[in-house]
């Protein structure tokens, strides 16, 4: 299966379990991810713009990418005043 182009609207995938993590606040200052059907990539939105697009990624991009915030190659982008743990 073809992933969808960047920018797709969110309504013109098929149904997705979406997931955000447990750190996102009650504001709705969060992305949420979701698998595209048969693994073929994954989909990112905006928590508050649920129905706008999503940016579709490889699922070794992702992989590059939680990888290295887990390595801490983000965290320059984090303000020192937001209490990191």
């Amino acid at each position: 299966m073809q992933s969808p182009p960047n920018g797709v609207p969110v309504t013109e995938l098929p149904p997705m379990q979406w997931l955000k993590s447990r750190r996102s606040n009650p504001s709705g200052n969060c992305v949420e991810l979701a698998e595209l059907p048969g693994g073929s990539g994954i989909a990112v939105r905006n928590s508050r713009h649920p129905d706008g697009p999503a940016l579709i990624y490889t699922v070794d991009e992702i992989e590059a990418f939680v990888l290295g915030a887990r390595d801490g190659d983000f965290d320059h982008l984090i303000p020192p005043s937001r209490g990191r743990d």
